[in-house]
């Protein structure tokens, strides 16, 4: 991973992780679930109030790792205002660059901040982390399983 990028993520997991965005309750929430990851211990609560197609507000509750705090901050701080397909496409975005090789390139201006998250690539234990927070979010936009746990 180049330097600039090592730098980004550890400087974006610490702020993010200290200061987290839209960490709330959302008393007006529309969908809902829950995330567990059993390896790590982190968990999330997740909350987002949709109006039409469009994720008008979103909030988390939870504890658990920086990476997972940090993810789940700017996951939520990204996807507001989306559509949901855009939030859908964005997930499936995440997904394929923290799961990506080593060497994959990775589009920093299609993912902006998200970017920096490919980081966790030279960590494979901590993919989870960073994923819970997305996992959880698909889960309430399909009002499926209430919770989702990663293992």
């Amino acid at each position: 991973m180049n330097e600039y990028i090592r730098e980004l993520y550890q400087e974006v997991i610490l702020d993010h992780n200290k200061n987290p965005k839209n960490f709330k309750s959302l008393g007006c929430a529309t969908h809902s679930a829950e995330g567990f990851n059993p390896l790590c211990g982190d968990k999330i609560d997740l909350a987002l109030e949709i109006e039409g197609d469009v994720i008008k507000d979103i909030g988390f509750q939870g504890s658990g790792c920086a990476i997972s705090k940090a993810s789940a901050s700017v996951m939520t701080s990204t996807i507001k205002g989306m559509t949901l397909d855009q939030a859908q496409g964005l997930f499936k975005e995440f997904q394929e660059t923290i799961t990506s090789d080593l060497n994959a390139e990775i589009d920093t201006e299609k993912l902006g901040k998200l970017a920096v998250f490919a980081g966790v690539r030279e960590f494979p234990a901590r993919v989870k982390c960073a994923a819970l927070a997305w996992h959880t979010m698909i889960s309430a936009l399909d009002q499926g399983a209430k919770e989702i746990r990663t293992q």
